[in-house]
């Protein structure tokens, strides 16, 4: 009933700087808190960022903390992860996430999921 499409994904030099997007459609007011999580090969899928629908809270992976930043534009039913400083460990398959758990940094708290795109970041 939910649809999230992600797209922003892409190769860029360590030090760069990328902003990835998801667009919510389908019946959004079943949406309490959007996510970011990635996935790098051969490990488990790691929380990133996390973001209230609605409100000013906003939450963050200490490996990503001061570099990356969560935004919304509740008008699009979009959110952003702009990435910057990137490092070759961030290179990964982000995924976007949305739900209505309060345990923002839990994968199983999340009710929808997009596709993924992969950001890759060169040494």
């Amino acid at each position: 009933q939910v649809q999230l499409v992600e797209s922003g994904g892409g190769l860029v030099q360590a030090g760069g700087s990328l902003r990835l997007s998801c667009a919510a459609s389908g019946r959004t007011f079943s949406i309490y808190t959007m996510g970011w999580f990635r996935q790098a090969p051969g490990k488990e899928r790691e929380f990133v960022a996390a973001s209230r629908w609605s409100g000013g809270s906003t939450y963050y992976a200490d490996s990503v903390k001061g570099r990356f930043v969560i935004s919304r534009d509740n008008a699009k039913n979009t959110v952003y992860l702009q990435m910057n400083s990137l490092k070759p460990e961030d290179t990964a398959v982000y995924y976007c996430a949305g739900g209505g758990s309060n345990w923002y940094q839990r994968t199983d708290s999340y009710d929808y999921w997009g596709q993924g795109t992969q950001v890759t970041v060169s040494s």
